[in-house]
Formats: C-alpha cells, structure tokens, sequence
C-alpha cells in the first residue's frame, strides 16, 4: 500500500471505501477535534505534543478520546508506516460519534477517530524564495468567547470564508483579525512580527491555537539570543514591520512579504526569519539538508 492511507477505528481501510455515518456528529455538526503534523525522515514530528494537544483540544469540547495516546501514537505511526510515503501529511480526527439528530451532546455514543495520511505536498521553493502575500480579515471564529477558546475543533467555517476571501484579493494566507482589531493568528497557521530584530507575536491568552511549530520556533529565538515579546498586534503593526512570518506544521516557516497589497519591509524575506528558519530545521534533524529556498 502506498500513498493515501485511511485508518479509522484502528483499522486500515481501502481510501475509495472508507465512510463514515451520516449520523455521525462530526458530520452534522462539526462536532470533532483534530490535528495535522508531518513526518520527517518518514517518521512522525513531534507526535507526543500533538496528541496531548489533541486530547486538550477534546477535554475543551467534553469529547472523551476512544483510546489513550499511546494506543493512538501506535495507530499513527501504523498508518504512516503503511504508506510507504517518501513523507506524508497526517490528520488525526476524533469525533463525539454517532446519535440522534439532535444538538444535545449527551445523546452521542462511540466516538471516532480516523487517521488520514497524504504524501506531504509542502509549499514549492518560490513561496520560500520570494515570500507570500496575506490578507487581513476580520472574522469570529467558532470557539470565540467560548469555553472551547483555543481548541482545534473541525468547525473551520469562518477560517475558510476567510481563505476565500483573501484568495479573491490576492493573499495566500488570511491574518484572522478578532473583535478588538488584533491580529491573533493565520487561518490555519501562528503569526510573528520582526521590528529592530526583536520578535513579536500573539499570546495564548490572546485565544490562539498554540502551535507546535510557534513553540519550536520560540525556543530557537530564545537559543539564538533573539529577543521575543508576545502581546498584541494590530495590522498597523504588521504594516510597519520589517518581517513578518508565519508558522505551521507543514509550511514550517513561511515569510510574508506583502499585507493588503503593502510591502512588509524591503519586500523581502528577512533575516531574522531565515536565521529561526534554520534553527527550526537543526532543532529538527533536518539542518543538513538544503533550505526549502535554496
């Protein structure tokens, strides 16, 4: 087997027959959690902290995981290994299950898990090289000024109305501006400043998702002496930066070098997101093969 894997329940299924029921809450209602990591050398990254944020992410929503982490690290790490990727992308979802058509989550049973495993398709070389563009857009996400506050749940609604309209303005990225006119994060993706070479970015307090990867890059600023503030940003921020970045787990650290049709800085990647770019690939196992721009 080689490519797409399905595993659902723990159980390697055929990709074309894999299917879940229409009962399904995760279905009705997005009523799930999930998580998306990479493999680096064909083995997962950073799996213990993704299914602790996992199981987080479902004691915010009161979904109960089916299996321990270690029983579910084991599921991921057999799906992975089935398809025979080069690398893959790796979702992990777990559902509250099925039941009556009803809102009430106490009526569901059996909650689900699925594991979805794509050969990894990272951005290309130019996104690297040159930078993107991204788009401001202010919106609600589903978990605002909720309990679930900085769960990753699969009601992404506003984050894709988001992607959308930023793709019709030419970004390739949308910076999710809440309520009170900050920037807290990407739609799918954290969000940094670089001013004078100190780094900024949005607190945890601030309702974001707490990336893996906007972990690993903190803790390489901090290695490599790079002065960090988190607090709030607003896009004027971001207009008068001299970089800024964004993280996640498959683009690992991508420069944005336009904002609403402004150029951040020169125009280009900066320094300072190149230097957290390599440390990040050290911290990695990967600091001897080439950068995703060269």
């Amino acid at each position: 087997m080689s490519g797409r894997v399905v595993m659902i329940d723990g159980a390697v299924v055929a990709a074309k027959e894999a299917t879940v029921s229409v009962y399904d809450r995760g279905f009705l209602f997005g009523d799930a959690v999930f998580e998306v990591l990479r493999t680096y050398g064909a083995v997962p990254f950073a799996l213990g902290e993704h299914l602790r944020r996992l199981n987080r992410s479902a004691g915010l929503v009161a979904i109960t995981l089916p299996v321990d982490e270690r029983t579910l690290g084991g599921e991921v790490e057999r799906a992975v290994a089935s398809s025979a990727n080069e690398e893959s992308y790796v979702r992990i979802v777990v559902t509250r299950g099925s039941g009556p058509l009803s809102l009430d989550p106490d009526t569901a049973r059996d909650p689900l898990r699925v594991v979805l495993v794509e050969p990894l398709a990272p951005p290309g070389r130019e996104a690297y090289a040159i930078g993107i563009a991204a788009i401001t857009v202010p919106t609600r996400r589903s978990v605002d000024d909720t309990p679930a506050v900085g769960a990753k749940v699969t009601n992404y609604l506003a984050n894709l109305l988001a992607v959308r309209e930023a793709k019709l303005r030419g970004g390739q990225e949308a910076l999710i501006v809440d309520a009170l006119g900050n920037v807290v994060e990407g739609a799918s993706s954290n969000v940094f400043t670089v001013h004078d070479r100190r780094v900024r970015t949005p607190p945890e307090s601030a309702g974001i998702l707490p990336g893996i990867t906007r972990w690993y890059v903190l803790d390489a600023a901090a290695r490599l002496g790079i002065a960090v503030d988190q607090g709030e940003l607003k896009p004027d921020d971001l207009y008068r930066a001299d970089e800024v970045f964004i993280t996640s787990s498959i683009r690992e650290l991508l420069p944005v070098v336009r904002i609403d049709g402004r150029l951040v800085g020169a125009g280009t990647p900066g320094v300072v997101s190149r230097q957290l770019h390599r440390a990040f690939r050290v911290a990695v196992g990967v600091g001897s093969e080439p950068m995703p721009w060269e």
